[in-house]
């Protein structure tokens, strides 16, 4: 089952505003003049209305907290980073409805975008944008092209994985040039073509093509196609904290990290 946090939030947001806005009309005043105590009920919602509200606003419009629960992302985003999404960057959107009331930017290629899966929009999914609407994407023999041009990569030697990223020791480390975006990418030389997803993808207007900077261990658009513009949730922008239990504890160095 899915749990919807901003669903919660509204209605407790909407419960005790709506208490504590009926108390100040209709019975404080009176209750003041003959020296009564303020119900708990009434106490309770006057203090959480106005931090659960800020909360709403914030998760809803600014920044949401999300974690990293695979190696899909890797090496840029490693199983269990906690990062900050920005909200607004791809338009603002009304909490639980999703509407999209503002439009502000739409996604660049080489973002790092969460959205909600497509095939089941209760979960929310992580990955690199690399086709725009539009946009021709062929990824082939690990050779990624876009629009007909090959996108560079250069080697960087070997990969050393740490905590639940060990299982990628001895892929390739990549430094790609999506458009000027350079990232870190995974190649894993031990996996064969025909499990990697490869094909030719002619991108829709209103989708976004996207794919896991660990190549060959993510499951994205080669397999389920394209991401609907209103699938969005916003763009990654920070790693906040990493806890991983295969790696002992917290890794204060990934703290604060810009994720490119």
């Amino acid at each position: 089952m899915h749990f919807d946090f901003a669903a919660l939030l509204v209605v407790l947001s909407a419960l005790t505003g709506v208490i504590w806005l009926l108390d100040r009309l209709l019975f404080a005043k009176k209750r003041a003049q003959h020296n009564g105590k303020e119900p708990v009920i009434v106490e309770y919602a006057r203090s959480f209305f106005p931090v659960i509200f800020i909360v709403l606003v914030v998760r809803s419009f600014l920044a949401e907290p999300f974690r990293i629960p695979s190696n899909s992302m890797m090496p840029t985003l490693l199983t269990g980073d906690f990062i900050l999404v920005n909200k607004f960057s791809y338009g603002i959107r009304l909490p639980v409805t999703d509407t999209k009331v503002i439009p502000v930017s739409l996604p660049e290629r080489g973002d790092v975008a969460v959205f909600r899966y497509p095939k089941d929009p209760s979960q929310d999914y992580i990955k690199r944008v690399i086709g725009l609407p539009g946009d021709v994407v062929e990824y082939r023999n690990k050779v990624l092209t876009v629009n007909g041009e090959r996108i560079a990569t250069e080697p960087q030697g070997p990969y050393v994985g740490v905590g639940s990223g060990r299982e990628m020791s001895g892929a390739m480390l990549l430094e790609e040039d999506l458009g000027g975006v350079q990232h870190q990418i995974l190649v894993d030389p031990r996996i064969q073509r025909g499990r990697i997803g490869e094909g030719s993808w002619t991108v829709p207007e209103g989708h976004y093509f996207v794919m896991g900077d660990n190549r060959d261990n993510s499951e994205d658009s080669r397999f389920w196609n394209y991401v609907p513009e209103d699938h969005l949730v916003g763009k990654a922008f920070l790693i906040w904290m990493n806890w991983d239990g295969k790696n002992g504890g917290v890794d204060f160095s990934r703290l604060g990290t810009v994720i490119h």
